[in-house]
């Protein structure tokens, strides 16, 4: 029997996370529109601050040492217990759901900074909800992303290069994971900058709408 949608926060959602790891072009087309090429044969991981986490719909607040920050939507794996190496054919037995996610990201940080950590990790750059769907295989869903209702992103989960089964195995082979840890799965083509006032969502397929309004933090 299908259990239903997990809130975060919730006595059934798993703990406040010890990490979160996301993977870099993981579309293709993504990749192309930075000029790059898709990584195929080992994904490109790199860590958001857990203090990034957003949830329940708040505000995606602009830092001032920032003037491009984008919007990234993406799939989330949420991992249900502790794993350690896990056999790919068994990978979603580690997971407690899947949810939306947006990798907010400041643009002109990163490519200041030619790393990820600063410009991936300020406070509000990391929105997940609506909630934590269990019992769905992400393999191939529909993926969304809107700015102000104008459709800025749309691709299918399958269109991964590294597929969600892949990740879950190769993510544990290298750190150990822990209820409530989360994979950032890559984002589409079609990023962009946000603006005080724009609200940006998130859809994908069975699993509903993140939806954040964006505010100005420079002030």
């Amino acid at each position: 029997m299908t259990r239903r949608p997990i809130a975060f926060g919730s006595p059934e959602a798993p703990a406040f996370p010890s990490k979160i790891v996301a993977v870099g072009k993981n579309y293709r087309e993504h990749a192309a529109e930075f000029g790059s090429v898709a990584p195929e044969d080992e994904p490109l991981l790199f860590l958001k601050a857990p203090s990034a986490l957003l949830f329940g719909g708040g505000d995606i607040v602009l830092p001032p040492e920032s003037q491009r920050v984008d919007y990234e939507g993406e799939l989330a794996l949420v991992v249900g217990r502790r794993i350690k190496s896990w056999p790919q054919e068994r990978w979603r037995e580690a997971l407690a759901g899947i949810c939306c996610a947006n990798d907010v990201t400041a643009r002109d940080l990163q490519k200041k900074d030619k790393q990820f950590s600063r410009s991936k990790s300020f406070d509000t750059f990391c929105p997940v909800g609506p909630a934590i769907v269990p019992d769905l295989d992400p393999s191939d869903l529909s993926i969304e992303t809107r700015v102000n209702g104008a459709v800025r992103q749309k691709a299918r989960t399958s269109d991964m290069v590294f597929s969600p089964a892949f990740l879950v195995r190769y993510v544990s082979q290298m750190m150990t994971l822990y209820p409530g840890d989360l994979i950032l799965t890559g984002t589409p083509a079609g990023v962009g900058p946000l603006s005080p006032g724009d609200v940006v969502e998130v859809e994908i397929e069975r699993l509903g709408v993140l939806r954040n309004a964006v505010k100005d933090g420079k002030g």
